[in-house]
């Protein structure tokens, strides 16, 4: 007698590739199928009605989901070992919604100042809507602690920083939420959920760009935010009346779901939720090859001569590097560095022949770029000061290239400078 297996011993990759089967799928098929259609009927009025007003599950609008979306996020949420998860059509989509939907004017939100180019724009909007933001160095949680004012509603911050790679103190940060009774967001994109749970150091709600990680393979945009079910939505203010229904558990979610994707219309596609889903049954395997050849590339860069600086939290001399050690089983793909001609940094990218000039993270390709030319050109040259973004900084994203080609092509770039 055949027996049914007990996924909740299975590894993280076992249930990544397995994830499709622990729902139907329709005529056997391996993979969940493309779901295109907008509108989902009902057999009746009053079966639509539950679906509408939340006391049954189903669809109703594809603004809201799609059955193959569905699937998705319930990888998502086994992923981060949460309570739920909603995907939106990209990261900042996914970060958006939580800004807009659970903050309100007067509200006040902590955000780490080592954060992403766009994300940092966003803020700005936010402030313009009457929402205040304080930036701390989010690496000491007593900087978070002493920024919590009477409004403070929410603390945002990155596992591992873009570019610059500074390591935000988790735990630390954790515990004066949970103090202060605060919304604990962790933007997990660049760690991924292989890598650290956010859920393990208290956080209340995870995002992931699954764009970069989770996707990994640069053909399809998508966010994700997932509910780890440790904050008591019951007690905060923010909720509106209308999702005040049934277990509280259920409402930061349910605001998520009927503000950011019904109300914003930030929707992922079918399409695109089948190929991150796809993309997700390697991501354990990527992230343990492209952080390999990450730490392998950043040692080799901090020993040679023409190289100011590397900023890897592999590498001991990082600033937090014991913290990252201690909470990452992998530092990821994402590095940056300065030379020590500080005036060769365009001239230098244009040396390498494999990394790909690109604006984008987390491909199968390594992509590499100037920061302060770049992506964070916009915020100018004080705010870039603020974050430590040097005018010489080069941002790389490692890819699956064989590790020692990248180093020659590098080795080669070097040697050719002045």
């Amino acid at each position: 007698m055949s027996t049914k297996p007990d996924r909740a011993k299975w590894g993280f990759t076992t249930r990544c590739v397995h994830s499709d089967r622990l729902g139907d799928i329709e005529h056997g098929g391996i993979h969940k199928p493309l779901h295109l259609s907008v509108q989902y009927g009902y057999e009746s009025a009053s079966e639509l009605v539950k679906v509408f007003q939340g006391e049954a599950a189903g669809f109703n609008y594809a603004r809201q989901g799609t059955p193959t979306v569905a699937a998705l996020e319930a990888n998502v949420t086994a992923m981060e070992d949460g309570r739920g998860t909603l995907c939106f059509a990209t990261g900042m989509a996914a970060i958006t919604a939580i800004f807009t939907t659970l903050l309100k004017a007067g509200d006040h939100l902590v955000c780490s100042r080592f954060i992403f180019g766009n994300t940092n724009s966003l803020l700005g909007t936010l402030q313009g809507l009457g929402i205040t933001v304080s930036f701390v160095d989010a690496t000491e949680a007593a900087n978070v602690r002493a920024a919590v004012t009477p409004a403070t509603r929410m603390v945002f911050v990155e596992t591992i920083a873009n570019p610059r790679t500074q390591v935000a103190d988790l735990e630390g940060i954790g515990a004066v939420c949970r103090e202060h009774g605060l919304i604990y967001v962790v933007d997990n994109t660049v760690s991924s959920p292989w890598a650290f749970r956010p859920k393990n150091v208290g956080a209340s709600l995870v995002v992931n760009s699954l764009t970069k990680s989770v996707g990994g393979h640069g053909n399809a945009l998508g966010g994700a935010i997932t509910d780890t079910g440790l904050f008591d939505w019951s007690n905060y203010a923010g909720i509106f009346p209308a999702y005040r229904k049934g277990n509280p558990a259920g409402w930061g979610l349910a605001q998520l779901k009927k503000k950011g994707l019904r109300d914003q219309g930030a929707s992922l596609s079918s399409e695109a939720a089948h190929h991150l889903s796809v993309g997700s049954e390697t991501l354990a395997l990527r992230m343990a090859a492209t952080s390999a050849t990450a730490q392998a590339l950043a040692e080799f860069l901090a020993a040679h001569p023409k190289v100011r600086k590397v900023y890897y939290p592999g590498l001991a001399d990082h600033a937090q590097h014991a913290r990252a050690k201690k909470l990452f089983r992998a530092q990821s793909w994402l590095m940056a560095f300065e030379l020590v001609d500080e005036d060769d940094c365009v001239a230098f990218i244009d040396r390498l022949d494999l990394p790909i000039v690109a604006t984008g993270l987390g491909d199968t390709r390594s992509l590499i770029l100037p920061v302060a030319h770049t992506i964070f050109w916009e915020m100018g040259p004080e705010r870039r000061a603020d974050m430590g973004i040097a005018d010489s900084l080069i941002r790389l994203s490692v890819g699956l290239e064989d590790t020692q080609d990248l180093i020659d092509d590098f080795a080669q770039a070097l040697e050719a400078s002045a």
